[in-house]
């Protein structure tokens, strides 16, 4: 039991659904409003933040607030902001005049008296400014969006042909297909009956359609569950995730499978957790 509570528990990284959550639950509440500046009480996150961050957002309107792969992109009057979360941080709308914790780093001040503040514990999360946001080095050589329509079996088998990797790790190619986290990894390969050491390379079209399927299902359901809790992930109003109390394969070794009874395995794949049902996910 503790073995399985660590494996769980270890990461604490918010992926696609948890970050989409955060998209939608700000969105409607921050579009349109325009900035006053920003506070920056620690500008030491994974990549320095701006020095002139407050000079540049001031004045500018909110546009829009999207999502690519694991990034956030504030969209301005011009140029926005590139935000991510990275290992646990959370970004809240609170009252601009709401004390600080030790971890809040960052406030962006809106004209209403509130702010979207970045809380971030182990600081690899990140504020950076960006004139074109889309051709910005870290989204440039971005996969496919899984949730897209361009994303489909096709896809999936164009991708996997002369790929002797396993699968599990091909789906989690960001320079392929993004924001398929290892938690979604586990279950999609899960719901699509797929071991997750198969050689990519070995799949079928008809599995890749089914696969493809999975993985749009997966993150659809935990975005509609509000995402995962993994210690402290939370939306944009502090609220937590329950896609975690649906889990079939990830963090369940030797419990039995929902579908069969079968023990669930756990195996390490690139220093990664790998779960799978050994009757229900066949080579």
């Amino acid at each position: 039991m503790q073995e399985r509570r660590r494996a769980r528990y270890h990461r604490a990284m918010p992926e696609l659904p948890e970050v989409e959550t955060v998209r939608r639950g700000l969105s409607p509440h921050i579009v349109g409003h325009r900035l006053r500046g920003a506070r920056v009480r620690n500008p030491r996150l994974r990549w320095p933040v701006p020095d002139k961050l407050d000079a540049l957002i001031a004045g500018q309107h909110i546009q829009a607030l999207e999502r690519r792969a694991k990034y956030l992109i504030l969209r301005l009057d011009h140029g926005g902001l590139l935000l991510h979360l990275g290992m646990s941080g959370s970004l809240r709308l609170v009252e601009a005049t709401t004390p600080p914790d030790k971890h809040d780093h960052v406030d962006l001040l809106l004209d209403d008296g509130q702010a979207l503040r970045l809380r971030d514990p182990r600081r690899f999360g990140a504020v950076l400014w960006s004139e074109q946001p889309d051709s910005h080095p870290l989204l440039a050589a971005l996969g496919v969006e899984p949730l897209d329509k361009d994303f489909d079996g096709a896809r999936l088998y164009a991708m996997s042909r002369r790929k002797t990797t396993a699968i599990k790790h091909l789906i989690m190619d960001a320079h392929l297909v993004v924001g398929v986290g290892n938690i979604y990894a586990n279950e999609a390969l899960f719901q699509a009956g797929i071991r997750p050491t198969l050689r990519a390379d070995k799949l079928s079209r008809p599995r890749c359609d089914r696969l493809a399927a999975a993985i749009k299902d997966t993150l659809r359901r935990a975005i509609k569950a509000g995402g995962s809790t993994l210690r402290d992930f939370v939306n944009g109003h502090g609220e937590p995730g329950y896609f975690q109390q649906s889990y079939f394969a990830y963090g369940r070794a030797g419990e039995p499978c929902r579908q069969c009874g079968t023990p669930i395995k756990l195996l390490r794949q690139a220093n990664r957790a790998s779960y799978y049902c050994p009757h229900c996910q066949k080579n």
